[in-house]
C-alpha cells in the first residue's frame, strides 16, 4: 500500500478484509465488532449473502416492516415493505386502510413488452439494409432458439426486432430494437443474452450479404444491452369515492376545498419539475420499498420512472387528479418491470417470505401490488401536504430517530413523545427539552 493502491484485496479472507477496512476507522476493534454483529450468524445464509456481492464483510440492515389492509383489486393483502425513511410504512398503512373501506386500489396492466438494443456504427445505405432487414431478424430468431425455448413454454419470447436509423443524432449510429415478453423474470439476463447473439449473428449477415459491399460489409458493435426504459412495460392503478367521504380523514377543512386544493397541488406537480421531482419520489418512496422487499431492482424501477415522468419533454408528476361533480379519483400511470423468479427473488429468504405473504403472485400481479404502494404512499403526501404540512406527521416519526441520536434514556423518550404529541418537532427544539448542550 506505499503508492496508496489496495492490492489483491479480492483475494484476502473475509476476515482480513475486515480487519483492513476496520483499519481506516477511528477506533478499528469497535468497528471490527460493529461489522461483525451485523453479519448474518447462520453458515447457510451467511455464505449466500456473501455470494450476493464481491468483498462483503458485512450484512447491512434496513427495517423490514408490515403495510397491512391493501385492498387491490378485491384481493386483500399484507404489503412488506423494506425503508429507513421514518413515515413511509405508517403513511401507506394508514392510506391502505381509508381506501380499504371505500373501494381499495382498481389496476389495469396495460403491457408488459420489455426492450433491449444493439448500439452500433455503420457505414452503409439505410434504404439497402432496410429492404432485407426482415432476413436478418429472422436468423437472428432462429440464432437464439436454445436461449428462447424455455421462455417460449412460458408464453414469452421475442415479440418483435426492428432497425433505428439515428444517423441524423449521431454519425453513422444504427440500433436494433428487439422486443421481448419475460413473463415472470424480470428477464435482464435473458435479454442480454440475445442481444449479444444478435449482435454476432449481425456482423456474420453484413460481412456474408452479397448486397454489401465495401465498408458495408463491417459494423461496430458499441454495445448490446437492454434498456431500464420501458414505456411499454406500464401498469395504471387509481382510487375512487365520493368527495363527501373525506369527511373521515382527519383533514381540517371541508370535503369539496379539500378535494380541490389536493387535485391543485398534483396539478403544480404536472407544471413545475421542482415540485414533480419531490412528488415522484413520494410515489418511489412505496414502490421501492416494495421491490427491496422482494428482491427487485428498485434502481432500474427508478430510472424507468423517472424516465417515462420525462416523456413529453418536460418531467412531470406520475399522477392525475380527476374530479367530476362528487366524484374523486386518483391515478397512477408508471413503467414497473419486475419479477418474481429469477434474481435474489428466491435466494434471499426475506424476498422469498415477502412473496409467500404476498401469496406468491405472478409478476403482473406484483405490479399492481407495487403500483398500489406507491400511490398509497403519493395519497398520504399530498394529503398532509395541503393540510397540516408534512413536518408535523413526517417528524412526528422521526423523533425516535433525533431522541437515539441524543442516546436519550427510556424515560426521556417517553417523556419527549408526550411532550411533542402537539408540538412542532426539530432537532434544536429535542436538544432543547433534553437539555442536550
Amino acid at each position: 500500500m506505499a503508492d496508496g493502491i489496495i492490492k489483491g484485496f479480492s483475494l484476502l479472507s473475509k476476515e482480513e478484509k475486515l480487519k483492513l477496512v476496520a483499519s481506516f476507522t477511528d477506533n478499528p476493534k469497535k468497528s471490527e465488532e460493529i461489522y461483525k454483529s451485523f453479519a448474518i450468524k447462520d453458515d447457510v445464509f451467511a455464505k449466500r449473502f456473501d455470494e450476493f456481492s464481491e468483498n462483503t464483510i458485512s450484512c447491512f440492515g434496513l427495517p423490514y416492516g408490515i403495510a397491512p389492509n391493501f385492498l387491490i383489486n378485491n384481493k386483500r393483502y399484507v404489503v412488506p415493505m423494506v425503508t429507513e425513511e421514518s413515515s413511509v410504512v405508517a403513511a401507506a398503512a394508514k392510506s391502505a386502510k381509508f381506501w380499504a373501506e371505500h373501494g381499495g386500489f382498481k389496476t389495469k396492466i396495460i403491457s408488459t413488452v420489455k426492450t433491449g438494443h444493439i448500439h452500433f456504427i455503420w457505414e452503409g445505405n439505410y434504404e439497402k439494409f432496410a429492404s432485407i432487414f426482415s432476413e436478418l431478424k429472422q436468423r437472428m430468431i432462429v440464432c437464439t432458439n436454445d436461449i428462447t425455448s424455455n421462455m417460449q413454454k412460458r408464453g414469452g419470447g421475442i415479440l418483435n426486432i426492428e432497425l433505428i436509423n439515428l444517423t441524423n443524432e449521431l454519425e453513422n449510429y444504427y440500433q436494433i430494437k428487439a422486443s421481448f415478453e419475460t413473463i415472470d423474470s424480470m428477464g435482464a439476463n435473458f435479454i442480454n443474452s440475445c442481444l449479444e447473439e444478435f449482435a454476432d449473428e449481425l456482423k456474420i449477415f453484413l460481412s456474408d450479404n452479397e448486397n454489401f459491399t465495401g465498408k458495408e460489409k463491417e459494423c461496430e458493435v458499441i454495445m448490446a444491452i437492454l434498456s431500464n426504459y420501458t414505456p411499454d412495460c406500464i401498469v395504471e392503478t387509481w382510487v375512487e369515492c365520493k368527495i363527501s367521504e373525506f369527511e373521515q380523514l382527519d383533514i381540517g377543512m371541508e370535503p369539496s376545498k379539500f378535494a380541490k386544493k389536493f387535485e391543485t397541488a398534483v396539478k403544480i406537480a404536472d407544471v413545475s419539475p421542482f415540485r414533480a421531482t419531490t412528488h415522484n419520489k413520494g410515489i418511489f418512496n412505496g414502490i421501492d420499498s416494495v421491490a427491496l422487499a422482494t428482491g427487485n431492482d428498485f434502481r432500474a424501477l427508478e430510472a424507468g420512472g423517472h424516465a417515462y415522468a420525462s416523456r413529453t419533454g418536460k418531467y412531470r408528476s406520475l399522477t392525475k387528479v380527476e374530479i367530476l361533480e362528487d366524484k374523486f379519483k386518483f391515478t397512477l400511470k408508471a413503467p414497473i418491470s419486475i419479477g418474481t423468479i429469477g434474481g435474489l427473488t428466491q435466494l434471499h429468504p426475506l424476498a422469498k417470505l415477502s412473496l409467500e405473504i404476498l401469496g406468491n403472485p405472478k409478476a403482473k400481479e406484483l405490479m399492481t401490488i407495487l403500483a398500489s404502494a406507491g400511490l398509497a404512499n403519493n395519497f398520504a403526501a399530498v394529503k398532509s401536504l395541503v393540510t397540516k404540512g408534512i413536518q408535523i406527521g413526517h417528524m412526528r416519526m422521526h423523533l425516535v430517530n433525533i431522541l437515539n441520536s441524543f442516546d436519550a434514556t427510556d424515560k426521556e423518550k417517553d417523556n419527549a413523545k408526550k411532550y411533542f404529541k402537539n408540538r412542532k418537532i426539530n432537532i434544536d427544539s429535542v436538544r432543547s427539552f433534553l437539555g442536550r448542550e
